[in-house]
């Protein structure tokens, strides 16, 4: 990894632009598999944090930013560290990434740590990604689960909802979601009739349907993936008579659900990270302007990790982790200016006359504890076959 010139010649880099230093950011998606549905968006967001300082021309005296897109298959470790390790070889200064939590810890674990690479994850949300060993260099920008679990806890309490069945994913990330939900539904009074775990890619899922079934509840909650195994139980279920309102936690939340399902996931609610405000309406008009739906889930979340790492860069005056590594928290929180989407100019200006930066971005960013994100959520309600926010919480 290359190193900024030395002090001594850094007064050599007015001499002209040549000789800025040229970054690469990995973008490590699923877009493949059971989310890839989210994953173009995803990484469009990322990729115009790194148009947006490119074209300012202040990262680093006119570095330019260039994105390496690369697969996870969100739950394919064996093809997430291999992409990693591939990224590391090509030079990559950073990595926007994983997404999925299994592969998260694969690629950081194999990957990352070995090699000293930054990581800021912007959907891996497994509560286990919290106490894991990571040397300083992993962040994330969206909550752990263990705040999910208490938020849908609170809705499904708020709706009236005193029983559940719930399925989940058989993954880190299913499980420990599973877990978050369970534990603080419980502790609100209310009942988990059964706790059971499916598989994803399957053809058929009658069995599965039927357990949860014969255990009952108001509902069935799905802490699953939108584009297979999740869908799969959904459309089950529903076929068989077996439920007809559905608890959707993060990994369900995208319109690809509602547009597979039909008009009978209306009514069916759930909650995904994201926050209203200031930075999130920003966010949503940059990215139509672009092309893309800013609002998709981990879209905002994913423009600000690609923000963060750009800004921490900055502050340390060096695109090497082992530098630009301890930064981020400073960049991300107060004190200092409050910078929004379209404002990335702005807070690289800032940094370079060492001045304070507190990086809001189109996520609300705060971070806390290892590195990883406060978090808030939007309430989504399927109406009229669309997913929409119904509240902030």
């Amino acid at each position: 990894m290359k190193k900024l010139l030395t002090a001594t010649a850094a007064s050599a880099l007015l001499a002209g632009p040549a000789l800025a230093e040229d970054v690469t950011l990995g973008v490590l998606f699923g877009f493949t598999g059971p989310i890839e549905s989210l994953a173009p968006a995803m990484g469009s967001g990322a990729e115009m944090a790194m148009a947006e300082v490119t074209e300012s021309g202040k990262l680093l005296d006119g570095s330019k930013v260039t994105a390496s897109r690369a697969d996870t298959g969100c739950i394919d470790n064996g093809l997430a560290t291999s992409n990693g390790e591939r990224m590391i070889a090509d030079g990559v200064a950073g990595i926007v990434g994983g997404d999925c939590s299994g592969v998260t810890g694969a690629i950081l674990q194999n990957v990352a740590i070995p090699n000293g690479m930054v990581m800021i994850s912007p959907s891996a949300t497994s509560p286990g990604l919290s106490t894991m060993e990571d040397n300083g260099l992993f962040f994330r920008t969206a909550p752990s689960d263990a705040r999910e679990g208490e938020v849908m806890a609170d809705i499904l309490k708020d709706r009236g909802i005193n029983s559940i069945a719930l399925t989940y994913t058989n993954n880190d990330y299913g499980k420990g979601l599973a877990d978050a939900i369970q534990s603080s539904f419980e502790a609100a009074g209310g009942e988990v009739t059964i706790v059971a775990a499916h598989e994803d890619g399957k053809a058929d899922y009658s069995a599965e349907v039927g357990a949860l079934a014969s255990a009952g509840g108001d509902i069935l909650v799905v802490a699953g993936y939108l584009d297979q195994g999740g869908l799969g139980i959904i459309q089950s279920s529903l076929d068989s008579g077996a439920f007809d309102t559905f608890g959707l936690p993060g990994g369900m939340i995208g319109d690809s659900l509602p547009s597979n399902v039909g008009p009978d996931l209306n009514g069916s609610f759930g909650q995904i990270a994201g926050s209203g405000g200031e930075g999130a309406e920003k966010y949503f008009a940059m990215a139509e302007a672009a092309g893309f739906d800013g609002s998709s889930p981990y879209s905002p979340e994913s423009y600000d990790a690609a923000a963060l790492f750009m800004l921490a860069m900055q502050a340390a005056g060096s695109t090497n982790p082992a530098e630009y590594g301890a930064k981020i928290m400073d960049v991300a929180n107060e004190p200092g200016e409050k910078i929004y989407p379209g404002e990335l100019a702005k807070g690289l200006e800032l940094l370079a006359a060492g001045q304070d930066i507190d990086y809001v971005g189109a996520s609300g960013v705060e971070l806390i504890g290892p590195g990883e994100s406060a978090g808030s959520y939007r309430e989504i309600e399927v109406t009229d076959g669309e997913n929409k926010t119904v509240n902030f919480r």
